[in-house]
């Protein structure tokens, strides 16, 4: 989908402090609803995005890692917090701070999946630049697993999980957010 869009990081637009971008997918990653934010910041209409793989705004930036760690989670019935940096519509590029969590059914089934994006703190933003430019080495390098083996292991080393290091990351910039 990316090979015909081009991008550029200074061609940057910003969350507000009350932005929600949020959106429903299926149990395949295909969008099933869009608020009002969700077009204005992909740029695609409900027409265009609607039964769509979400990764319609992947931007080339996010390593494939990123999103295996996000099915992993989800497979477990877990939320998942993530820095996500996407490309819209027109090219350019919109970081958020995402929650993603699995929606049940009466019988306690996972039945689609539920996402809320807000304006990422500064301090994550650029941390997961840094992670996420070293990640596409290493897969570009050594395969997506070993991108997947790099995030675990760095973890570990610093005894905190996942979602502790993104949260940390989102309310040590609270104030003042990402511009």
């Amino acid at each position: 989908m990316h090979q015909t869009r081009t991008f550029d990081l200074n061609n940057e637009i910003f969350l507000a402090d009350d932005t929600l971008i949020t959106s429903k997918t299926d149990l395949q990653g295909r969008i099933t609803y869009g608020n009002q934010d969700f077009v204005a910041f992909s740029g695609f209409s409900e027409k265009e995005f609607l039964h769509k793989p979400h990764n319609l705004i992947r931007h080339p930036l996010m390593p494939r890692c990123a999103f295996k760690l996000l099915w992993d989670f989800l497979a477990l019935k877990l939320e998942f917090f993530a820095f996500v940096c996407n490309l819209n519509k027109q090219g350019k590029t919109y970081w958020v701070f995402a929650n993603i969590t699995p929606s049940y059914n009466e019988k306690g089934e996972v039945i689609s999946y539920y996402s809320v994006r807000r304006r990422p703190s500064k301090k994550g933003v650029e941390t997961c630049l840094g992670i996420y430019q070293k990640l596409l080495e290493i897969e570009k390098e050594n395969g997506m697993e070993a991108g997947v083996q790099f995030v675990l292991d760095f973890l570990e080393q610093n005894k905190i999980s996942w979602d502790e290091l993104m949260i940390n990351l989102q309310n040590e910039g609270k104030e003042g957010g990402y511009r």
